[in-house]
């Protein structure tokens, strides 16, 4: 497990072309750690045919994005993980490295944008190159509008909205240096409709979903961009809601769910397709979700 370096705003050289492989320079307290290879890891599901790539995950401390670390490490992938929540991300890589894959770990906010930057190009720095920056962070404080709770509005937009932009902003060149790269952004069913007490929150994935098509329709075809729009998942989403009435009707909302290990399977599935193939959308819910 290696720790989030401080490296210098750019890169110290430009990325390798697409197909090309380098070793992780010995700059900054050299810690780098070996690349990830395709040598299948003990316990691991059966073995990925996607040559290993360095895969960077926001919001990876829990949920969706703790499942879908676990699931890539396993797959030979070599991951970089960030969250506010350092303790949580360091359980995480000992996890991965206990089953023989391979992890970075670097305390993230990504409201924050010259740390979201900085996260990137650390690790385009320690490995050569990165393959696919997965925007999981997000929060959900529901309410009523009429409650009135601008604070969380704020929050949400700073978060969903904000912290996605930034980690567009932050890789993009690094993938048009490389002539290749995949974003992937973990929107919700909220991007497809409006349910009471989530006008903000939806408000939030619709605008996660609209930059997310407007960047897969602005980029060159080399650039794939996919959005996973999730429905009602076993996480810790809910615990950010501060209004009661938001949170008791959430608790007979999410009678249904699904585990956090389904979205990363259909994160897997996108990540997985040949350089031709561009999987746009998934939409993952539980079976009895409408």
């Amino acid at each position: 497990m290696s720790p989030c370096p401080h490296p210098p705003t750019a890169p110290p050289h430009p990325p390798p072309r697409s197909g090309e492989r380098r070793p992780a320079p010995r700059s900054q307290a050299a810690i780098a750690a070996p690349e990830a290879t395709t040598e299948p890891v003990p316990g691991a599901a059966p073995e990925s045919s996607t040559p290993s790539k360095v895969i960077l995950i926001t919001g990876a401390s829990s949920g969706i994005g703790r499942a879908t670390a676990q699931r890539l490490a396993r797959e030979g992938h070599h991951v970089v993980l960030g969250a506010r929540r350092e303790d949580r991300l360091i359980e995480v890589a000992q996890e991965i490295e206990a089953a023989g894959g391979k992890a970075d770990v670097c305390r993230l906010d990504v409201t924050d944008r010259v740390a979201v930057t900085a996260f990137v190009n650390a690790a385009a720095a320690r490995h050569g190159r990165i393959d696919v920056i997965i925007n999981n962070a997000g929060i959900m404080p529901l309410s009523r509008l009429d409650a009135l709770q601008a604070d969380d509005w704020d929050r949400m937009v700073d978060v969903n909205v904000r912290g996605l932009l930034h980690g567009i902003a932050a890789a993009l060149p690094h993938f048009q240096r490389q002539g290749s790269g995949h974003f992937v952004t973990v929107a919700s069913i909220g991007a497809h409709q409006v349910v009471p007490t989530g006008a903000v929150y939806c408000a939030t994935k619709y605008a996660a979903w609209a930059l997310t098509e407007g960047l897969r329709l602005e980029l060159d075809p080399s650039i794939r961009v996919t959005t996973v729009s999730p429905g009602v998942v076993e996480s810790e989403l809910a615990d950010s809601i501060t209004d009661e009435a938001a949170r008791e009707a959430m608790r007979a909302y999410r009678a249904d769910s699904i585990p956090p290990s389904s979205i990363a399977d259909a994160i897997s599935y996108a990540i997985g397709q040949p350089p031709g193939v561009d999987v746009n959308e998934i939409v993952v819910r539980p079976a009895r979700q409408r």
